[in-house]
């Protein structure tokens, strides 16, 4: 291959190809299953709470420590192994992630008491953390630059899926069996599934071309070209570097590379992931108990919560239509604070439950507009070296709200009530859309580098 300047890069091959279901569309899904497994496990904790703490007579606070120790443990797997990922490989950190995860899940169904089940979650949660960036890196690797903000944005049609699922088969399983433990078996199956799928997906040849592996990262773009029927053309490949190695200082190397990278945009990717997550995320720890509360049978307050769930694949789908033509700042600066204005409005109407469960669809699905949008902005703030770390370490951060946060609020729902909290939250997602407006850049139709 020649060295002439004029000819492209190997990067900018992969990122020009022509879209094929075949080929990319293939890594879509299988990456896309194992991120509908994160969205299961995390609804889980919403529909495990209630069960587990009448089986062992727990107070709602202790109760919530499943939900804590689970995003913990997926807030220390994300930065794990979005660190993992841009040290050793996407494919390789890409197949583990859901081994471990289904390991610890068939665990945590044979604890004996609830200590041992909260561990389990915990370690489970580990590796099931490192589904999102690692998924993300890799999807949006694959991905041709003109498609990446379209198919990154419908990669989160993938939670509504999970979540729905993750309801829907605890509310059948417990309503058949009475045996909330089978529902985490019922799980593990199909991961275990995608866990062998897996091992078939190419490594990214924009991580190759990174760490020094010129031969290896030529075959696969030769393959891309041959698959996806594009037309064989010379380009060019950057001289080998040192392959990155991973040790223990390399979680705390790459952390300081993020910051180092920009510290604005790191401090705007950090906070958008921690309110706006939040917001969802306490919507599916506590809505099944909110509506159980409010008057709602439990297996109706299930039900409701996993039709709140199924409504994100139509926000989803408005995402994906509006994320090139808008941009990716404009719609989470209005739907970011929107769906948190919403939540507001279902704990506001709870007297009326009709109204109220009429707000929860639409939450639902003006949540699921914001979500995707911010993945794939996140994604696509940071270079090809630092994606996976820095998309990582914002969903770790996310998940440490996440896990106090449902605790936080199980401790003060007795004493400001539920629409307080939801405000406070509302306010939080406010000033991080503030913050995102006055010193993060649109990334919209920029190549990735």
């Amino acid at each position: 291959m020649s060295n002439s300047l004029k000819l492209p890069t190997g990067e900018s091959i992969v990122q020009n190809l022509p879209w094929k279901w075949g080929v990319q569309g293939k890594i879509f899904i299988i990456g896309g299953l194992g991120f509908m497994f994160d969205a299961w496990d995390v609804t889980l904790n919403g529909a495990l709470i209630p069960l587990v703490a009448a089986e062992w007579g727990l107070d709602r606070t202790t109760a919530a420590l499943l939900s804590t120790g689970n995003l913990i443990g997926m807030a220390l797997g994300a930065f794990m192994w979005g660190t993992i990922a841009d040290k050793i490989g996407r494919k390789k950190a890409f197949t583990w992630t859901l081994l471990i995860f289904s390991i610890f899940t068939v665990a945590g169904a044979l604890a004996p008491n609830f200590a041992w089940f909260v561990a389990c979650r915990f370690l489970a949660g580990v590796g099931l953390g490192g589904c999102i960036p690692v998924d993300y890196a890799l999807v949006g690797e694959f991905t041709p630059a003109k498609q990446r903000g379209r198919v990154l944005t419908a990669m989160d049609g993938w939670w509504p899926v999970g979540a729905a699922l993750s309801f829907f088969v605890s509310g059948w399983v417990q309503a058949t069996t009475g045996n909330w433990r089978l529902i985490l078996a019922v799980m593990v199956l199909p991961a275990l599934l995608v866990f062998w799928v897996r091992r078939s997906v190419p490594e990214s040849p924009l991580y190759l071309l990174r760490s020094g592996q010129r031969e290896a990262a030529a075959k696969v773009i030769d393959d891309l070209v041959a698959s996806t029927g594009a037309k064989p053309q010379p380009y060019t490949l950057p001289e080998p570097e040192a392959a990155p190695r991973l040790s223990p200082g390399s979680w705390w190397e790459q952390l300081l590379k993020v910051w180092k990278f920009s510290p604005r945009i790191t401090m705007v990717s950090w906070s958008l992931f921690l309110t706006i997550l939040l917001v969802y995320y306490l919507a599916l720890t506590w809505m099944p108990s909110i509506l159980a509360e409010a008057g709602m049978a439990q297996s109706s307050a299930f039900f409701m919560t996993s039709v709140m769930a199924l409504m994100g694949l139509l926000g989803v789908i408005i995402a994906a239509l509006l994320v090139e033509r808008v941009g990716r700042k404009w719609l989470l600066a209005v739907t970011g604070p929107l769906s948190a204005a919403v939540l507001l409005l279902v704990a506001v109407t709870l007297k009326v439950p009709t109204t109220a469960v009429a707000w929860l669809l639409v939450f639902g699905v003006v949540v699921q507009i914001a979500i995707p949008v911010l993945y794939t902005y996140v994604s696509e703030l940071y270079p090809t070296e630092l994606r996976g770390s820095g998309f990582g370490w914002a969903s770790s951060f996310s998940r440490l709200g996440a896990g106090f946060g449902p605790l936080i609020f199980a401790a003060l729902w007795p004493v400001v009530g539920v629409a307080n909290l939801f405000m406070a939250a509302g306010v939080l997602v406010l000033v991080s859309v503030i913050l995102m407006a006055l010193f993060a850049p649109e990334t919209k139709g920029r190549a990735l580098h």
